[in-house]
């Protein structure tokens, strides 16, 4: 069972949170995940995998030791390390992608630098007979790959395997998005009893095709519509799909279904190994101030417009500030799609919101202030106002060679 639990952004905010010492440094709800399962996994010789560990694999493994030592339970548990790379990198070398920038001109600001690992050091951890490991920032296939790797006995170096064990990974990623979950829309895509969705399983041979299903009576659906949409998720170009542990050509990947919620799908082949590896790395984004205030009945979309000039003007000319800074966005009406030409404009209610982005935290302090006091200062009828203020935490992305990063089993 892999709990994959990682996104671009997640492992950035768990270094914050461990430099600030305001929390645990791995997603702590994995214990609550833990002790509902493990007590059924374990006894029956079943091996865990998890990129839980986020920005401290090790404290995470301690806890999972003192967690099952309180349930009776007595596994080998491994930690991996390594993806950590914010000391090795050349930050002068290291560009930004998409931008002329290299990490030395944003070096003020650096939080984080976490090389995406592939299934190697798990395979290793398995080797040692590790039932539950905990990684930090390892691909999310890789979760998948090194069990498949190790029962088989697949040589990491045969890329044929790597690629048929890495297309596993990728469909059964994104917890229940195989059965229905992010697939469902009402009206177009029907997924029964959404509300109980089954997570997918799958059932693989050792020539690395693969039969996927979801427990028998749970809610969702498998069939070769869900198959597709997540084979083509997050996935630029199909023929060469990066990862640290092989490219994978998905273009003659084949989708068969077999009855109800049984697909099988094979195909994936190898394009090659990059020599490099994806770096996440967090950067200090300053503030984000976002303020909100309902309007209702008559003509509420008018005085939501109202407040919400009353607050620019204010913005502008009482608090000096820059006018550009601030976003308004109506909830309702264009907070999610300002651009849309068809916006309804006479709702029966609205939410106001106004944010700011900013490194100034009395330009945020302020915002917040001034939504507030619209309350008695603006116009009739305005309620339900909130406020937030929070540190926020940007992503950018860089390379770094596959030789500059060494990784380390830690048992426990």
């Amino acid at each position: 069972m892999a709990f994959e639990c990682l996104a671009e952004r997640t492992i950035g905010v768990a270094q914050q949170m461990r430099q600030q010492g305001t929390g645990p440094g791995f997603d702590s709800r994995l214990l609550r995940r833990f002790a509902g399962t493990l007590p059924h996994l374990l006894p029956r010789g079943a091996v865990v995998t998890t990129n839980a560990g986020a920005a401290d694999p090790i404290g995470a493994a301690e806890a999972t030791r003192a967690l099952c030592d309180s349930i009776g339970l007595a596994p080998v548990i491994a930690a991996v390390t390594g993806d950590d790379v914010l000391s090795a990198i050349d930050l002068k070398q290291s560009r930004i992608l998409g931008t002329d920038d290299t990490l030395w001109d944003v070096r003020d600001r650096l939080v984080s630098a976490n090389a995406y690992i592939g299934a190697e050091p798990l395979v290793q951890a398995l080797g040692q007979g590790a039932q539950v490991v905990i990684a930090g920032r390892c691909s999310d296939a890789a979760l998948f790959v090194a069990p498949l790797a190790h029962h088989f006995g697949w040589a990491l170096d045969d890329l044929g395997a790597m690629a048929r064990a890495s297309l596993v990974g990728h469909l059964l990623e994104c917890a229940g998005q195989l059965t229905g979950g992010y697939f469902a829309d009402a009206g177009r895509k029907r997924v029964d009893r959404l509300w109980d969705l089954g997570f997918p399983m799958a059932d693989v041979r050792a020539d690395g095709s693969a039969t996927y299903t979801k427990l028998p009576g749970t809610g969702g659906v498998i069939d070769r519509r869900t198959v597709l949409e997540q084979l083509l998720y997050e996935i630029d170009d199909p023929a060469s799909y990066k990862t640290p542990d092989v490219t994978i050509d998905f273009s003659r990947v084949s989708i068969r279904a077999d009855g109800a919620s049984t697909v099988t799908v094979d195909g994936a082949r190898d394009a090659g190994r990059p020599e490099q590896l994806k770096v996440s790395v967090g950067l200090r984004d300053g503030y984000l101030a976002v303020a909100e205030i309902s309007y209702s009945g008559a003509d509420c979309m008018r005085r939501a417009e109202l407040a919400a000039e009353v607050v620019q003007e204010r913005w502008q000319h009482i608090r000096r500030f820059n006018p550009d800074l601030l976003s308004v966005g109506y909830i309702g009406v264009d907070a999610t799609r300002p651009w849309w030409p068809d916006a309804e404009r006479s709702p029966s209610e609205v939410r106001l919101r106004i944010s700011v982005r900013t490194f100034d935290r009395a330009a945020a302090d302020a915002l917040c202030d001034e939504v507030e006091a619209l309350y008695t200062n603006g116009p009739y009828g305005g309620g339900g106002v909130t406020t937030v203020v929070r540190e926020t935490l940007g992503i950018v992305s860089t390379m770094i060679d596959r030789e500059a990063v060494t990784t380390k089993v830690t048992m426990r």
